[in-house]
C-alpha cells in the first residue's frame, strides 16, 4: 500500500506540472514565465519532494523484494513494471529535465525581454514534452503498483 501511495504522489508531482503549472505559464509573459520557472526549480528542492522522489522506487522495491519469495507470480511481475517505469521516469527527469532546469537557472535574471524570450525558447517546449514523457511513465508505473496490490 504504501508504495503504491508513494508512486501515487510520485506521478500526481509530475501531472500536476502537465495539467496546471506549465498550461498557467503558457499563458505568461516570457520574463514571467522564466522568473516563475527559476523559482519553481529552486523551490522544488526540499525534503518533501526527495521523499516522493525517491520514496516511490525504495518502496516499489522494498514492495518486489518482499513478494518475490511468495510465490505468485503476479504482483512480482507488476511491481517490476511499477519500478522499471518509475526508474524510466526518474531517467527522464535526471538526464533531461533537471538539465534544462540548470540551463535555465544559469541563464540568470532576464536583463530585457529579448533575453527573457531566448531563455524561454531554449527552456519550454523540450521541457514539457519531456514531463509529458515522465508523466506517462510515472502513471504507468502508479497503474502496475495498483494492479500489483489488486493482484
Amino acid at each position: 500500500m504504501a508504495a503504491v501511495v508513494a508512486t501515487g504522489l510520485f506521478a500526481g508531482l509530475f501531472c500536476a506540472f502537465s495539467f496546471a503549472v506549465m498550461p498557467g505559464l503558457a499563458r505568461s509573459a516570457d520574463r514571467t514565465f522564466v522568473e516563475a520557472m527559476q523559482r519553481i526549480n529552486t523551490a522544488i528542492l526540499n525534503p518533501v519532494f526527495a521523499a516522493v522522489f525517491a520514496g516511490a522506487p525504495v518502496l516499489l522495491l522494498a514492495a518486489l523484494a518482499l513478494h518475490l519469495p511468495a510465490g505468485r507470480p503476479a504482483p512480482p511481475a507488476w511491481l517490476a513494471a511499477a519500478l522499471l517505469s518509475a526508474v524510466a521516469a526518474i531517467a527522464v527527469t535526471l538526464g533531461l529535465n533537471v538539465p534544462l532546469n540548470n540551463a535555465l537557472g544559469a541563464a540568470g535574471r532576464p536583463a530585457d525581454d529579448a533575453a527573457a524570450q531566448a531563455a524561454r525558447a531554449r527552456f519550454e517546449t523540450a521541457w514539457v514534452r519531456w514531463n509529458t514523457v515522465r508523466s506517462l511513465l510515472s502513471v504507468l508505473a502508479l497503474v502496475c503498483a495498483a494492479a500489483a496490490l489488486a493482484a
